[in-house]
């Protein structure tokens, strides 16, 4: 019996590496965009239920993701240092229990959000196949980036569906800004991989921007930055939400001192440091509607 138990924690443990709990930045990562939007949609008071709801969606469905992405990089994990000892790639666990883990993460995932209204429904397979799409798309597409910038934002229009039941064109303003804080952050993951994804053909946007991708790194920030800005002078939101804004961009200028070395544990670190960049906006944010 102890020997029974004792197989199937190492089982547990073996799906909580696949699924990265022990890496929440891609949560956080996910969670903090759709967590602007239910602000911003519900003019700071949105329900806890919505909250409660939206917050575990992104833990359910990033691990999902994260099922989907090694199984789909499954032949080309084992090539890649940082990524050999995977629980699939490893053999820990076969293809099989990875699907069938991210079969069940989706199924609990869609199951939170029956209570919320049609629209947000229909849009939660949209999000799914998004989810899906992106491993496979690069095999064939120079900008992945653009791709996890869309999954990872697909909660801000659901976000503002179940607050408002339509979908303005803030919304998609917004999802737009979060590609290009995508691009940013994860052009700085791609860089850690750089010289092994050109051994192995795997395509990303540190590939393609070639000596320019820290210029383009710079560029998206601008750019994502400038387009929460405009979004939060249409809702005349108060000094609190700028001083979110200031911290936000530091946090940028940060990133650029650490990516322009192209060292890769720095590169590292400031794909990790978008959490506070992240965290950041949406103080301001919230505390801005608190305040109003």
């Amino acid at each position: 019996m102890a020997l029974l138990n004792n197989n199937i924690k190492e089982r547990l443990l073996q799906y909580a590496y696949l699924v990265r709990l022990h890496k929440p930045i891609g949560t956080v990562l996910l969670l903090w965009p759709t967590l602007w939007a239910l602000w911003f949609a519900s003019q700071g008071q949105p329900p806890l239920l919505h909250v409660l709801i939206f917050s575990a969606g992104t833990l359910l469905m990033r691990s999902a993701g994260c099922a989907v992405n090694d199984y789909a990089d499954r032949e080309f994990d084992r090539h890649v240092k940082r990524t050999e000892k995977r629980p699939l790639t490893s053999g820990q666990i076969s293809g099989k229990e990875t699907l069938m883990v991210a079969g069940i993460l989706a199924l609990l995932s869609f199951a939170l959000v029956l209570p919320l209204n049609r629209l947000t429904i229909e849009l939660s397979f949209a999000a799914l196949f998004i989810a899906i799409l992106y491993p496979f798309t690069k095999r064939f597409f120079s900008m992945p980036q653009a791709i996890l910038g869309i999954a990872f934002g697909f909660g801000i229009p659901m976000a503002y569906a179940a607050e408002l039941n339509t979908l303005p064109w803030q919304a998609w303003l917004m999802l737009l800004g979060n590609i290009f804080w995508a691009i940013a952050y994860d052009t700085a993951y791609a860089m850690v991989d750089r010289d092994d994804d050109i051994r192995i053909g795997i395509k990303t946007s540190a590939i393609t921007f070639g000596k320019y991708e820290v210029t383009a790194i710079v560029i998206c920030y601008i750019l994502f930055l400038g387009i929460m800005a405009f979004l939060a002078m249409l809702e005349n939101l108060n000094a609190w939400f700028w001083l979110g804004w200031v911290v936000a961009a530091i946090c940028a200028v940060y990133h650029f001192t650490l990516v322009r070395t192209r060292d890769r544990m720095k590169c590292f670190a400031a794909f990790n440091h978008n959490n506070w960049l992240g965290a950041a906006l949406f103080t301001g944010v919230a505390l801005a509607y608190y305040f109003q």
